[in-house]
């Protein structure tokens, strides 16, 4: 047999047991080039310090998606059975570095069965909140990364994934679908320590679409924002980094309510297309509740309840069948604890995206954000562009031009 027959030969053994089983090979490249104004390189007693930056950066940090490949397997049960799974790897492109903390499969991996009842799956998953909920929002449909609320505060970005989870959802029935999702905290001697569980829905009618979802995290610097290889255990700080002489904060919007023993998200969404525009509204609600109950720390002694209300408004033009132009204005707003006052945000989201062809896009995003009040780190607020450092000032400005490519 000739080495090109063989080849062949293999291949269709490798992607396909059967008629009715099959393998696909699929992912997306993002990458491109990032500017962002007052960048903090270090904090210091007198202040945060900071410096604009140029940086090459993979779409997992800023821009509209991650880089990542992934096999994804059907195999008919008969009887209207399917068996399924999916393993998902995101890398970074700029140094070929595994991205989600160096998980190998960090993205995606589960197991599962669907048919006529809907869709059972295991494993590691996107919480049925922001399933539902984020292909609503600017984030899920052009901004990416840039464009969630500030430091991604109702994680509707996709930074977050649901480890040992169990996840069930409807089949469409006239517009109508809904899911589930329960993790087990896996802790010897308690049911509720470190579970998770979340609620979503959406229903679609002629042009408009609705959404809502719910989530609850025990435990969240663990069950929520412990997830990944990387991360640390309870008495760490899994959310952010209060910084240091030598090193910048990260997420100073939340990274102060590490100790909270329990996160509630709550969102809901509305979009309208008027071909060949579209609005879109969303509303949020963040809670961190229990402040200092929790093992996580607490170095400002944190008590009572942090609430974040966060409000989008964007529209959306397909222009031409290859040239999209949008824009969204966010509002964020926390309460007072502890008496310092609060936190609101203010951010403006603009987006030029242009296909090549049906696989190839170019993009250019624009995101100018305010901070006012106090932040999570007990200093004036300061503003923070999702996926990037945050600013040493209380205004910052990113700009991402960059190329995407799928298979």
């Amino acid at each position: 047999m000739k080495p090109r027959q063989l080849a062949w030969v293999l291949g269709t053994l490798v992607f396909s047991a059967h008629a009715q089983s099959s393998v696909t090979l699929y992912g997306l490249i993002d990458f491109g080039l990032t500017y962002v104004n007052n960048a903090q390189t270090a904090r210091t007693a007198a202040g945060p310090r900071g410096a604009s930056q140029f940086a090459l950066t993979d779409g997992s940090a800023t821009g509209v998606a991650g880089s990542r490949w992934g096999l994804r397997g059907v195999e008919d049960l008969g009887g209207g059975l399917q068996a399924l799974f999916v393993l998902e790897n995101g890398f970074t492109l700029n140094n070929g570095a595994l991205a989600q903390g160096g998980a190998e499969f960090g993205r995606q991996a589960y197991v599962g069965i669907s048919g006529g009842f809907g869709k059972l799956t295991l494993g590691r998953q996107y919480d049925t909140y922001t399933d539902f909920v984020q292909p609503l929002t600017a984030t899920g449909q052009w901004a990416g990364y840039m464009g969630a609320q500030p430091d991604d505060v109702d994680s509707l970005s996709n930074t977050s994934r649901i480890n040992n989870a169990i996840k069930f959802r409807t089949p469409d029935y006239r517009g109508f679908a809904a899911a589930g999702l329960y993790s087990l905290g896996g802790v010897a001697g308690s049911v509720t320590q470190n579970q998770l569980w979340s609620l979503g829905a959406s229903y679609s009618v002629g042009s408009m679409s609705l959404a809502a979802g719910y989530l609850n995290a025990r435990d969240p610097n663990l069950s929520l924002y412990g997830t990944t290889p990387n991360k640390g255990p309870a008495t760490s700080n899994n959310i952010g980094s209060f910084g240091s002489p030598t090193a910048p904060e990260s997420y100073p919007v939340d990274a102060g309510y590490a100790s909270a023993s329990t996160t509630q998200l709550a969102g809901a969404a509305v979009q309208y297309a008027f071909d060949p525009v579209t609005l879109g509204f969303v509303i949020t609600n963040t809670r961190f509740e229990g402040l200092g109950s929790a093992a996580g720390p607490d170095p400002l002694k944190y008590t009572g309840t942090a609430v974040f209300t966060s409000l989008e408004f964007s529209v959306r033009s397909q222009v031409t069948p290859a040239l999209l132009l949008a824009s969204a204005i966010h509002y964020t707003d926390r309460n007072s604890v502890n008496g310092d006052g609060g936190a609101r945000y203010l951010q403006l989201d603009l987006g030029t995206i242009y296909n090549l062809s049906k696989r190839t896009s170019v993009y250019l995003l624009t995101v100018l954000q305010r901070a006012s009040g106090r932040d999570s780190l007990g200093q004036p607020a300061v503003a923070s562009i999702s996926g990037f450092s945050p600013s040493a000032t209380n205004h910052q400005i990113g700009v991402r031009l960059a190329l995407q490519e799928r298979f």
